[in-house]
């Protein structure tokens, strides 16, 4: 019976030993895991991202994907461009057509075609345009940035950088949470993909590495010869920091944070570039009062234009929800 009894309690004992160790191993999984969430606070788990491409945005802000996007997606997006620019297609509600400012001088300001349209914007109905939003390749990227339940589409837009307009075509390095009127901004992301090959001469994206860490920054109209097209704010002065321009080919997307300071120069080429983007947020993000802020002197313009779009009595924060779409995850009636 003794023996019985202590070959008994040596099992126990093992069985107990093994418990400990399970949970040992548990705990030690679970404090790597928060070491990696502690380490990272501009991305979340539950995306497609490395850690090593984690760290590479959480340093410099951005983060290039090559030849994510095919021809075929190229061609349908700069077909549907084209069939608004030329006038096939009205547009839907709350959709902008653009022009660029040096056409509203010349007389041009209801030109068409491919010439005179620099931007459509808020195309977020339209069921061609927005599979870049929710393409598939698109959403593994999306859950790093945005977090893996849920995110919106909160402003878009398809550029185009015609030949032979000029210094007008700049856009002056800004922040794009200057504009929005919600966050936290480290839950908004921006996807830019070149539809064209996109290079110093013909104006590509250039970028301050590092500068999200600044914050918040002054904007106002940058004093430009020739004049600035409507709502281009710029920084009020330009760190002393590194620049460099993303040279980019047809297909590649570049993910930054809204606080990354960047722009584009002047399209010297005898081509087109263009670019489709879309800022992404989490559906958790929540609005937040403008009033004493940058975005009240800018949300004073953006109503000018707005009204004549959704009439009279429509309110700011009303104008970013017509924006929004769901991509995926479910709506939250708290959030954006």
């Amino acid at each position: 019976m003794n023996i019985i009894i202590k070959s008994f309690n040596f099992i126990a004992s093992f069985y107990r030993t093994d418990i400990v160790l399970n949970k040992m191993s548990n705990r030690l999984t679970n404090l790597q895991n928060q070491i990696v969430q502690d380490k990272f606070k501009l991305t979340v788990d539950g995306g497609i991202l490395t850690e090593a491409e984690r760290q590479f945005y959480e340093d410099n802000g951005y983060f290039v994907v090559r030849e994510m996007f095919s021809k075929q997606d190229i061609e349908n997006w700069n077909k549907r461009f084209i069939e608004y620019a030329d006038g096939k297609l009205d547009k839907l509600p709350g959709m902008q057509i653009v022009r660029d400012v040096s056409l509203a001088k010349k007389g041009l300001n209801k030109a068409l075609g491919e010439q005179a349209i620099t931007k459509i914007q808020d195309w977020q109905q339209d069921d061609v345009l927005f599979t870049f939003c929710n393409h598939p390749k698109m959403i593994p990227y999306l859950k790093s940035f945005c977090g893996a339940t849920s995110a919106k589409s909160v402003h878009t837009m398809f550029i185009n950088k015609p030949p032979n307009v000029g210094s007008t075509s700049r856009h002056p390095i800004h922040q794009d949470q200057v504009y929005f009127p919600f966050g936290p901004a480290d839950r908004i992301v921006a996807g830019w993909a070149s539809l064209e090959d996109a290079n110093q001469t013909n104006g590509c994206l250039t970028v301050y590495p590092k500068s999200h860490k600044l914050g918040p920054v002054e904007h106002a109209y940058p004093d430009w010869e020739g004049g600035v097209n409507k709502s281009y704010f710029g920084v009020k002065e330009l760190p002393k920091m590194e620049r460099i321009y993303l040279e980019m080919k047809a297909g590649d997307i570049v993910f930054f944070h809204p606080f990354l300071l960047h722009g584009s120069g002047e399209n010297r080429s005898q081509g087109y570039r263009k670019s489709i983007c879309c800022h992404f947020a989490s559906a958790d993000c929540k609005y937040h009062d403008i009033k004493g802020t940058f975005h009240e002197q800018l949300a004073d313009e953006i109503m000018t234009v707005a009204k004549k779009f959704f009439g009279p009595d429509i309110v700011y924060h009303d104008i970013w929800r017509k924006k929004v779409k769901q991509v995926y995850g479910q709506h939250n009636p708290q959030g954006i």
